[in-house]
């Protein structure tokens, strides 16, 4: 088979090869280090950091509107809602 190949692509398939090698070894490492020991997941075990929000830029702010505001606003609701 290699007879019919060019060289360019032999470096190819080998390099796709050892890369894919390289990737599987440094995932099943990863995968170790972060479950060590672990099999499957228990159905009844909640996933650690599940339930957390991170709040990304900068922190709500609230403001109260006047009733003039609140009409205002809500006319440009009504003339952008008929776009």
């Amino acid at each position: 088979m290699s007879e019919h190949l060019a060289p360019l692509q032999l470096i190819g398939v080998t390099a796709l090869a050892l890369a894919t090698v390289a990737w599987v070894v440094v995932m099943t490492r990863v995968l170790r280090h972060v479950r060590p020991g672990a099999t499957a997941w228990p159905a009844f075990r909640v996933l650690p950091g599940g339930h957390r929000r991170f709040q990304v830029g900068p922190p709500r702010e609230a403001v109260e509107l006047t009733p003039a505001e609140q009409d205002a606003f809500a006319g440009l609701v009504r003339r952008l809602g008929g776009r």
